[in-house]
């Protein structure tokens, strides 16, 4: 039996990542800030979970999550680095300082924070070694207007998933990156009502089913350890992005 672990896992992409982990026969480790929502992934999902609420951006509960995966489960396989927040759409020159550290806080060092804590243990269980996916999001290539907090941090976790990758060899830690564009889920609601576009204009914008996005996570998560997919984009087919701009 395989054990991953899954941050932000109680909506969108990462319960729909959870989900398909799930029914492709993994235990699962359930992370995020709200309890009621990790428990009804829980509640969907076919096999055994833990739910673990915690804020990724903490130290010491991202610590005390991993803790607790390895107490329940014994290893770790796989992590889907999903947790993630943005800023208000708001003119560079306007956003706030607390907002740019939220989102820096969230998407880049508990992105880290996970991925130290997995190294740690997938370096010391046997047999050794595991699997590491991020979402990067399709902003790690191309911003949208008034992103700037969002795509840097999208754009760094692209160098957090090359640095893992490279001091992973050495410990049979595989690390890729999904880059996700227009997946249905509540957070992309509002694109059926016209999304701000590089020409100053509002258009709408076609999505695809999130389940798309979880099948690709599922064959990640899947290869063995001596393959690994780096890079990944999955993307509604008809949206603006080739050529954005």
């Amino acid at each position: 039996m395989k054990i991953a672990l899954v941050t932000g896992a109680g909506s969108g992409i990462g319960r729909a990542a959870a989900l398909a982990l799930s029914a492709a026969g993994y235990q699962l480790a359930l992370v995020g800030r709200r309890a009621e929502r990790l428990e009804e992934t829980a509640a969907a999902a076919s096999g055994e979970t833990l739910v673990l609420p915690a804020d990724v951006s903490d130290a010491d509960q991202t610590q005390a999550v991993f803790e607790a995966a390895r107490e329940r489960f014994g290893r770790l396989d796989v992590l889907f680095n999903n947790a993630g927040t943005g800023a208000p759409p708001v003119p560079l020159e306007d956003l706030s300082l607390e907002a740019w550290k939220r989102v820096v806080d969230v998407n880049l060092t508990g992105a880290f924070l996970c991925t130290q804590s997995a190294f740690r243990l997938m370096k010391a269980q046997d047999p050794r070694g595991g699997r590491i996916i991020n979402n990067g999001s399709i902003s790690a290539h191309a911003p949208r207007p008034r992103s700037v907090a969002y795509t840097a941090t999208k754009h760094a976790i692209t160098g957090l998933t090359r640095s893992t990758s490279l001091d992973g060899r050495a410990y049979d830690i595989a690390c890729g990156q999904i880059d996700i564009g227009n997946a249905a889920t509540e957070m992309t609601a509002r694109m059926s009502a016209g999304v701000p576009q590089a020409d100053g204009t509002l258009a709408a914008e076609p999505v695809m089913d999130v389940k798309a996005v979880a099948d690709a996570v599922v064959f990640m998560a899947g290869l063995p350890l001596d393959a690994n997919v780096q890079f990944m984009t999955v993307m509604a087919t008809k949206m603006p992005f080739v050529g954005r701009g």
